[in-house]
C-alpha cells in the first residue's frame, strides 16, 4: 500500500472535505432548533388567535420530529469527527495509506448509527433545549391560554 504524507495535496483536500461535512452537520443541527422554535411559535399564535387552547398540543409533533432530526445530525457529526480523528491519528503515526484518503462516510452500520442517535439525544446540546421548549409549551397552555 502506498503511504500518504501530511504535505500531500490530496490529504489537505480530504481534511477540508471532512471539515466541511462536519460544519454542515453542525449547521443543520442549529437549523433544526431554529425551525422548531418557529413552528411551535406559529402554532401557539394561531391557536391563541382562534381561541382553541387545547390545540396547542399540536406543537408537540414538531418538537418530537425535530429532536429526532437534531439527534441524527449530531450523531452524524460525531461519526464524521471520528473519521477525521482516525485519519489524522494515522497521519501522525505515518500509517495512512491511499485507501484512507477520500473515504467520506461514517464507518458504522444501522445498529451502531441508531445507538449513536440515542447517545446524541442525551447530549447537553439536545435535551435541555427541547425539554425547555416542551416545558414552555405547558406553561403557555396552563397560564397564558387558559
Amino acid at each position: 500500500m502506498d503511504k500518504v504524507s501530511f504535505n500531500s495535496p490530496a490529504v489537505h483536500s480530504y481534511l477540508t472535505i471532512l471539515q466541511s461535512v462536519i460544519g454542515r452537520m453542525a449547521t443543520n443541527s442549529a437549523a433544526c432548533k431554529t425551525w422548531c422554535i418557529t413552528l411551535v411559535s406559529a402554532v401557539i399564535v394561531i391557536v391563541a388567535d382562534k381561541g382553541k387552547p387545547n390545540y396547542v398540543w399540536i406543537s408537540v409533533v414538531p418538537i418530537v420530529l425535530f429532536v429526532m432530526l437534531d439527534s441524527y445530525y449530531l450523531a452524524l457529526e460525531r461519526q464524521f469527527r471520528d473519521v477525521y480523528n482516525d485519519f489524522t491519528r494515522k497521519l501522525l503515526l505515518e500509517s495512512a495509506t491511499v485507501n484512507d484518503v477520500f473515504f467520506v462516510a461514517p464507518r458504522t452500520g444501522v445498529a451502531t448509527t441508531s445507538k449513536n442517535i440515542l447517545k446524541a439525544f442525551g447530549s447537553i446540546s439536545i435535551w435541555p433545549f427541547y425539554v425547555l421548549l416542551a416545558v414552555m409549551l405547558m406553561i403557555v397552555r396552563a397560564w397564558i391560554l387558559a
